[in-house]
């Protein structure tokens, strides 16, 4: 090798150590944007199989009719809007009701609470809530404009949650494909078959996930309403959005109704516990192998390791996405295992 081509390798080399590094570094720059279009496409692969039922052939009378893409995602969402917003009617008047009842008995609760602290020496003395309200600062011009910018980005991703999905359902067949163009011939009818089994995974999950929060939203707030505990309503919706961080997710959302239920009594508050308890061992050992695990096929131990590793990465986002995240994962690694079993 002469000394022009050794230049030429050095120079080949460090132009793309440059192009490596630039990469990366644009990736981290637009890592909140990968996430949303990431969330995204979990979602638009969670509404899809809905989709493609409502893409069926009807028979409307004597005529039969295919309905286009376009309209059934437009269906979907018509329809999803509609029962978010009839639950809403429903749910929402009575928890404005008990969230204004919860405010104002606030400080005789945060009294009782600092009573029995000091009763127990965890503390050595009362805080008043005029002493409490004191130091939270007041709100300044500066403050609220400061804060307008993250409130305007909130909305912006709220919107691109809800339009990027549609858009990526009606250009699903265009985007696969295009990916499927990418992998050699030989091996398309493999990415073909990955791609369904993922759809398939994903959106099991969806929809295992969201009938689960609404099976524990529910039953945990007939239970309280049964129990005496107030504001049921509030606390049955924290349970529903805390189930869906796995395993961790209820445990922290039965916290709040145990020290509700301790507001009426320490027996109430055992009721309480010992409730959510046996709700969390019917999910565990009923709801969760029916409605999961068998369509979802993740393993407890993959779904602990997929909640670390995820909350650690995104927090309460990456807690969310851990469960369909490790099933795609696995799905993957089965596949890859196959081929070289297939290979031997």
């Amino acid at each position: 090798m002469n000394r022009a081509e050794h230049n030429r390798i050095i120079a080949r080399a460090v132009v793309m150590a440059v192009l490596g590094f630039l990469a990366v570094y644009t990736l981290y720059q637009i890592r909140g944007v990968l996430l949303m279009i990431y969330i995204s496409g979990l979602l638009a692969i969670g509404f899809s199989p809905a989709v493609h039922w409502i893409e069926q052939r009807r028979r409307i009378g004597t005529r039969r009719f295919k309905p286009p893409r376009w309209l059934a995602i437009l269906v979907l969402y018509l329809g999803g809007l509609a029962i978010v917003a009839l639950v809403l009617m429903l749910v929402i008047p009575p928890f404005v009701r008990q969230l204004n009842q919860l405010w104002a008995d606030l400080p005789g609760h945060l009294d009782r609470l600092q009573g029995g602290l000091v009763r127990i020496g965890l503390i050595e003395r009362r805080w008043s809530w005029s002493e409490l309200l004191a130091n939270v600062p007041a709100p300044t011009v500066g403050g609220v404009l400061g804060a307008l910018p993250g409130v305007i980005g909130a909305v912006g991703r709220f919107v691109t949650l809800f339009l990027l999905p549609f858009y990526l359902l009606l250009e699903a067949d265009t985007l696969r494909r295009g990916f499927l163009r990418l992998v050699a011939s030989e091996t398309r009818p493999r990415a073909s078959r990955i791609m369904e089994n993922v759809t398939l995974k994903v959106g099991a999950w969806l929809g295992g996930q969201l009938l689960l929060s609404f099976v524990i939203g529910t039953t945990a707030a007939i239970g309280l309403w049964i129990l005496g505990v107030p504001y049921f309503y509030v606390l049955g919706l924290i349970a529903g959005i805390g189930e869906l961080i796995p395993v961790i997710g209820p445990l922290l959302a039965a916290v709040p109704a145990v020290l509700m239920g301790l507001t009426v009594s320490p027996q109430t508050a055992l009721l309480v516990a010992i409730y959510f308890g046996v709700q969390q061992l019917v999910e565990n050992n009923v709801l969760v192998p029916r409605i999961m695990e068998r369509q979802v096929g993740v393993s407890a131990v993959t779904i602990l390791v997929a909640l670390l590793i995820g909350g650690q990465l995104q927090g309460f986002i990456g807690a969310i996405l851990a469960v369909p995240t490790a099933a795609i994962v696995q799905l993957l690694i089965q596949e890859y295992l196959d081929r070289d079993d297939a290979d031997a």
